[in-house]
């Protein structure tokens, strides 16, 4: 006998599908935020035994290559030396994993990890937190250089407002300014209108 679909069970159905959906959530993030702490952890375990005891240490390829072979073998993926050399990235530019954000997944990470200028990483990690940037969005913010458009502009309320919602073409001055400024610096071109 089937039940009869009324108000009262639509209601019931759809609290067993939020109640579901927001702890399937909730264990996500758990996993992700443990995946970090995992990280991290290897990240120090790494660096910790390459320094035995100093305070510095010579950055060992060697050592990547052989825990590689040898993780991959006992645990399985996951374990690839440019894996490894993340992780040890990660607890050098993160010491304390109490400034780690847990908003920010392990993709995000390795792509912050990619810029060498602190001040410069610290924006964007602040960035994928205030509006909530995908790695894909992320990528696409670096490579429009936004957080040195942003040192050089007058306008930077204006500069973060079209990194949020884009350059809109509305009429033929939107898409060809004059005069244009070019400038090279580190590789990268910057213009300037």
């Amino acid at each position: 006998m089937k039940p009869v679909k009324t108000k009262h069970y639509q209601i019931l159905l759809d609290k067993i599908g939020a109640t579901f959906k927001q702890h399937q959530k909730q264990a996500i993030a758990q996993i992700h935020s443990e995946k970090l702490q995992a990280y991290w952890s290897i990240g120090q375990h790494i660096v910790e035994y390459e320094q035995e005891g100093k305070i510095k240490a010579e950055y060992g390829k060697q050592l990547l290559i052989q825990l590689t072979k040898d993780l991959k073998l006992s645990l399985g993926k996951g374990f690839s030396r440019s894996n490894l050399y993340l992780m040890r990235q990660f607890y050098l530019k993160y010491p304390k994993i109490q400034t780690v954000s847990g908003k920010l997944s392990w993709s995000h990470f390795t792509e912050l990890l990619s810029i060498s200028d602190d001040l410069e990483r610290s924006f964007y990690e602040q960035q994928i937190i205030i509006d909530k940037w995908s790695v894909r969005e992320l990528k696409r913010q670096k490579k429009t250089a936004l957080f040195h458009r942003l040192a050089l502009s007058k306008d930077k309320e204006g500069i973060l407002a079209l990194a949020k919602k884009g350059h809109k073409i509305q009429t033929p001055d939107d898409l060809v300014k004059d005069p244009y400024i070019f400038e090279v610096r580190h590789g990268a071109i910057y213009l300037y209108t």
